[in-house]
Parts: C-alpha cells; structure tokens; sequence
C-alpha cells in the first residue's frame, strides 16, 4: 500500500479555536491540518499552554472548534448531534489521561468492562472482554481491586486497558506518564507502544518527554497555534 493509499482514520481541516478572557480574544489553534493513518503514531509536543489539550479536546469531539473540521473515520464531528458523537467516541475512539479517572467505587474490571456496558453491550461478553484487555496489561491478578487499592503504575495500565476494551481507531492520550515516575512511566508507554502494534489503532499522544515522543512515527509541535513538523 502506498502512502497515497493509507487509510485515514482522523482528519483536520484548518481547525481554529479561541477563548475570550477579560474582553480580550485568545487563538489557542490557528489552521490546524493534519491526518491520521490506520495503526500511526504520532507525538504532539509544545510548550506548557501552546493549546496541545484543547487540540486533543476537539481531536475526541469533547469540545467543538470555532472553524474548520475534524472527521473521524470519515465523519465530521461537528455535523453529529451530541449523541450521535458519543456513540462515535465510545466506538472508535480511546482516551488516556495523567490522571487514570478510574471510578473508585468500582473494581478495575467494572472499571474497564464500562465502555462496553454503557453501550449495551452483553454483560458477560463486557466483562470477558474486559478480563481479557486487563490480563493482555498484566493485571489478571487485580480484576477485584478498587483503584485505593492499587499502585499508580496499576491504575494507569487499567486505564490504558480502559481506552482499548472498545478496540477503537484511535487512542487520544494526555501526557499518560506525567503522574508516573520514570521507570514505570516506561513501562506504561511501553506497553501502549505494544498494544497500538498489536491491536493496530492510530496513537496520539502529548508528551513533554522527547525521549518517548522519538519512539512514534511522527513528532508534531504546536507553536503560537500552529502545528507543525517537530525540527528539533
């Protein structure tokens, strides 16, 4: 398959997006283009408040540019209604942050299996999917664990193994070993690296880390809106 044929499973069209602060008006984004091949990895750097989380924001369909489009497996997200783009983020899209999220009332497998629930999905195929995912990240021996009970390492696998119980197109992750130290930060990215070439799902993640942002395909930088080649 040449790159011309590559399937395109995320796309941005001169995507903008501005704020308003005390009667001034801030562009966070300015012609924002990119695209996003089948099984891709991309890193997205900048400096802290380049905008690099409101990108992602609108990259999920979690918020709504001012101008310009992102399509996801072909269709525009701001065409859809609320629903329409929850039922798309939950079916193919996958969401890593710092911070895990995980509900702490649950176990990690009601945590993971809770994707395919909301969906209706079968509660025994959720749950067994859900075994599956936290087994293939090594914590088949935490399935009964509440988040309290379980290290930042372990929390932030559950949620990696939360973003790909669904096996969605694309994963979206917010600076996922920001919370972690070194050695299992590595370990975490690692194993996101592993998955993504395993399950074959487009990778986009922010990272201030340029040892782990050298590992994917690509480096992006955003600068004073604009996103462009990372030049080193």
């Amino acid at each position: 398959m040449t790159v011309n044929e590559k399937i395109m499973v995320l796309e941005c069209k001169n995507l903008a997006r501005r704020f308003s602060d005390a009667g001034q008006t801030l562009d966070v984004l300015k012609n924002v283009n990119f695209q996003v091949a089948a099984g891709e990895r991309i890193a997205i750097i900048g400096r802290s408040g380049a905008g690099k989380t409101t990108l992602l924001q609108l990259l999920g369909g979690l918020d709504l540019p001012d101008s310009g489009t992102v399509s996801v497996n072909g269709k525009n997200l701001a065409t859809l209604s609320n629903k329409e783009r929850g039922v798309l983020r939950n079916e193919a899209l996958g969401f890593v942050y710092q911070f895990h999220h995980l509900l702490p009332e649950f176990t990690a497998l009601e945590n993971v299996a809770m994707p395919l629930l909301m969906r209706r999905d079968a509660v025994s195929d959720s749950l067994a999917r859900a075994t599956e995912i936290l087994t293939r990240v090594g914590l088949q021996d935490r399935l009964e664990h509440r988040p309290g009970e379980l290290s930042g390492g372990e929390r932030q696998r559950a949620a990696v193994a939360r973003a790909l119980v669904t096996r969605p197109a694309v994963i979206l992750a917010d600076e996922p070993t920001g919370n972690l130290d070194k050695q299992t930060g590595e370990v975490v990215f690692e194993l996101m690296l592993e998955l993504n070439r395993e399950a074959g799902a487009s990778l986009i993640v922010v990272t201030h880390d340029l040892e782990l942002a050298a590992r994917m395909d690509r480096i992006l930088e955003l600068d004073q809106g604009t996103l462009l080649p990372y030049e080193g």
